[in-house]
């Protein structure tokens, strides 16, 4: 794996409300009445090939009416909370002191918090008071990936151990009162999570890396702002869906990763597995199409969104965790979509290569 950056450790998690799709179909049948009368509309909670979710609050918490205010304090406690579990998790599978940690990743999309929540992991974990601290907002479901670039990066940059932490309440973005499709469609698709790494340099002492960090390539489509993002509103924030991105993935991404892996010297051929973020089966299968996948190399993708739904930025790196299950070997690939529009792809490589 060469010199490489190498992650040492991943954890997953969710919060502890986790409930069937079929039972968030009906919430939004109550919610929604409008949309719901559409026999179109209430088919995306179907079609949407997801089984099971976690939420932040139980499910009858989410069919009253609930202000900005009061969902972004949620979204502060449950996000403490989990990225705290998650992150000691990592940290004690890596075989890494609380103090040694050099630097703190954070990545975020679905709620503020000020001070961000990297302070309050090294405040309540103990860890280095001098660590560099990165907390990331604004990239969305890119996120997850574009994290573990940035933490790769500072590993390159000298900081040789660093924690990596991406969580999201979508959930909680749920706007009661707003029967636009984009919203309704958040609703059939978002859910809960958080996911803690430790990256490190290839010569800190500790257990046998998981995989190896190559290198990123970030791309920012020209005049495409309008495709996805949040809108403020006085009741949070509201999910803005305006393009079809199954077309779009369709129409670009056979160029983009080919332009993403001649960067760092690699061929399409060099690699072996792909870890992609499930935006939705549409984007699975587009991917699919442009990339010319054979059957089954996005399974580990379709298992997550299956039984975990669209949780932003962190549901690449379950995807990963699902991918690392069945011990892959050689070179792969990490990508994911998100709001600007944009597209994140990072190179890694498994052991045994």
């Amino acid at each position: 794996m060469s010199s490489a950056p190498v992650v040492r450790s991943l954890v997953t998690g969710n919060p502890p409300h986790r409930v069937p799709q079929a039972e968030v179909r009906e919430v939004a049948r109550g919610v929604f009445p409008r949309m719901a009368a559409r026999a179109h509309m209430l088919g995306v909670f179907d079609n949407a090939s997801i089984e099971t979710r976690s939420l932040s609050r139980p499910l009858a918490w989410y069919q009253e009416e609930r202000g900005f205010g009061e969902k972004n304090a949620v979204f502060v406690e449950e996000a403490r909370a989990l990225t705290l579990r998650l992150a000691r998790g990592a940290l004690e599978q890596a075989e890494v002191a609380p103090a040694e940690v050099d630097a703190v990743v954070v990545v975020n999309t679905s709620g503020i918090s000020a001070p961000s929540l990297d302070a309050y992991l090294i405040e309540t974990l103990g860890l280095n008071r001098h660590a560099a601290r990165l907390p990331v907002w604004g990239l969305g479901c890119a996120g997850g990936a574009a994290g573990l670039s940035r933490a790769a990066d500072l590993v390159r940059a000298g900081f040789r151990r660093v924690l990596y932490v991406a969580v999201e309440l979508c959930s909680l973005t749920l706007v009661r009162g707003d029967e636009s499709k984009s919203n309704f469609v958040g609703t059939a698709l978002f859910s809960d999570g958080g996911a803690a790494l430790v990256v490190t340099a290839p010569d800190v002492p500790g257990p046998p890396p998981l995989l190896a960090l190559h290198g990123g390539y970030s791309t920012l489509i020209e005049a495409s702002e309008d495709i996805m993002g949040w809108d403020v509103v006085d009741d949070g924030l509201k999910v803005r869906f305006s393009r079809d991105i199954p077309a779009l993935v369709r129409s670009m991404m056979q160029e983009n990763v080919g332009q993403a892996l001649a960067a760092h010297g690699w061929s399409r051929e060099d690699v072996q597995t792909f870890v992609v973020h499930p935006g939705g089966v549409k984007v699975l299968a587009a991917y699919e199409e442009a990339l010319g996948l054979p059957p089954g190399t996005l399974d580990a993708s379709r298992r997550v969104l299956a039984d975990h739904g669209n949780m932003s930025s962190v549901t690449v790196l379950f995807v990963l965790a699902e991918t690392l299950q069945g011990r892959p070997e050689g070179r792969g690939l990490l990508s994911a979509m998100g709001p600007g529009f944009s597209a994140e792809h990072v190179l890694i490589e498994f052991p045994g290569a």
